[in-house]
């Protein structure tokens, strides 16, 4: 970008002259602008598997299945919101997932 000598302005360009649109300065010569970029390397991307995401409490709760004693669980609101929410729970041994409605 080019500025005014005289009061600051932008200079644009009017009739190939750079021309103040304050004061009315004019110059014949041509603006040239650069421009420049730095481009980085590419930081790898990390791949997030399924089971990294996953991530819940652990409580002493029986699996219907295998009778294992500890579960992950987690809670949703899957009915109205003026009705209680549904717990999840999902067994750390075998893997079977049951809900509980309060």
């Amino acid at each position: 970008m080019e500025f005014c000598p005289k009061c600051g302005s932008v200079l644009f360009q009017k009739n190939k002259r750079d021309c103040c649109p304050r004061c009315k300065y004019s110059t014949k010569n041509k603006i040239k602008l650069k421009t420049s970029e730095k481009i980085g390397e590419k930081r790898k991307i990390d791949i997030i598997s399924e089971k990294d995401v996953e991530i819940h409490p652990v409580i002493e709760q029986e699996c219907k299945e295998c009778k294992n004693k500890k579960a992950f669980f987690w809670t949703l609101q899957t009915r109205a919101t003026d009705e209680a929410e549904t717990r999840f729970f999902r067994c750390t041994k075998c893997g079977f997932t049951w809900r509980e409605y309060k």
